[in-house]
């Protein structure tokens, strides 16, 4: 009996131990593999500096999309919303010789109004996150293709009505996209939102609200008032997101920040779990993307065909996946 009482202990201290690391377990042997493999190439610090500034605007999207998480949401529109943010801040400035600092701040007000609607359909309307941002994804895609002409925006470029376009873009905007700039953004946010959620009444409440919402109300939380609340501070980070895409093509492109949807949600479940979280946090964000971040550079270093790229993240992510939420309650 002390055996097997002897060895259920053990498994449990094995099944939290990995609960608990997992991700950063994966990370350390994703990059260990890749280091080992090719350390000439991997190893250097431009390459170091490439990652980081990778994973950049995938981690600031992520961090919206860990607010909307941590108070019980799910958006699947952050790609179609950045890609609109990023649409508005370059039109403003060719279409109509905006300075920086009208444009960035307009275009994340315009991003956080479109937001609003997604929180009416939700909140007063009561329909299910997964379906309000589903269709509020359609609905911005066709909205941002609508409002570019269906077409990029960039310098130069006329608009869809022949008109001419004379606004320039700022050297200022441009930096922002790149390293180092980029990088301290990203880690500014992290830190930021970390002591948020962490240590402010407010990031308490949304936690609150997200952990079991009839609990929070009955304990005197406004609980729509939260959903709305993180709602909104979630599309600053992804307007922001979106404006950095912008930045570093120094052009709006058709769907420019799709692409970076799903390795946000990737980043923000593989992390959740770090250190014994168990809920979306900030640091653990920055983890998952960064394993995302390192597995992607080092495939391509490995010249995997791009076509395959995806198969193999995803098995990888799998496992990482796996490992985070495997526990013995599982087991039952």
């Amino acid at each position: 009996m002390p055996d097997i009482q002897s060895k259920a202990k053990r498994k449990g201290l094995i099944t939290g131990f990995l609960t608990k690391w997992a991700s950063i377990i994966a990370l350390v042997v994703v990059f260990a593999f890749f280091a080992i493999k090719m350390p000439a190439m991997f190893l250097t610090s431009s390459n170091m500096i490439t990652i980081l500034r990778a994973i950049s605007v995938t981690t600031i999207i992520a961090i919206g999309l860990t607010i909307t998480l941590a108070v019980g949401g799910f958006d699947l529109s952050s790609g179609s919303m950045a890609t609109m943010s990023g649409s508005l801040v370059i039109s403003f400035f060719v279409w109509y010789k905006m300075s920086m600092w009208e444009a960035i701040p307009l275009a994340i007000i315009l991003t956080m109004g479109l937001t609003l609607v997604t929180m009416f359909l939700i909140v007063k309307c009561k329909i299910p996150d997964l379906l309000a941002t589903l269709a509020m994804m359609f609905t911005l895609d066709g909205v941002s293709l609508t409002y570019s002409g269906g077409g990029a925006v960039s310098e130069g470029m006329p608009r869809a009505n022949g008109a001419e376009t004379f606004g320039k873009i700022p050297k200022m905007f441009k930096d922002m996209g790149q390293a180092p700039t980029i990088i301290i953004i990203m880690i500014v946010i992290v830190v930021v939102i970390h002591i948020f959620l962490t240590y402010t009444k407010y990031g308490r409440y949304i936690y609150a609200v997200g952990g079991n919402k009839e609990a929070a109300r009955l304990s005197g939380i406004p609980v729509k008032n939260y959903r709305v609340f993180a709602g909104m501070l979630a599309a600053v980070f992804i307007g922001l997101g979106g404006i950095l895409v912008a930045s570093r093509n120094m052009s709006a492109q058709i769907q420019g920040a799709a692409g970076y949807a799903m390795p946000a949600i990737s980043a923000v479940f593989i992390g959740r779990s770090v250190a014994g979280a168990d809920k979306p946090n900030a640091f653990g964000t920055f983890i998952g993307a960064s394993l995302v971040g390192i597995l992607e550079n080092g495939l391509i270093m490995m010249s995997v065909p791009y076509y395959s790229l995806n198969a193999v993240k995803g098995v990888v992510l799998a496992f990482a996946l796996a490992s985070t939420y495997y526990s013995s309650k599982g087991e039952n």
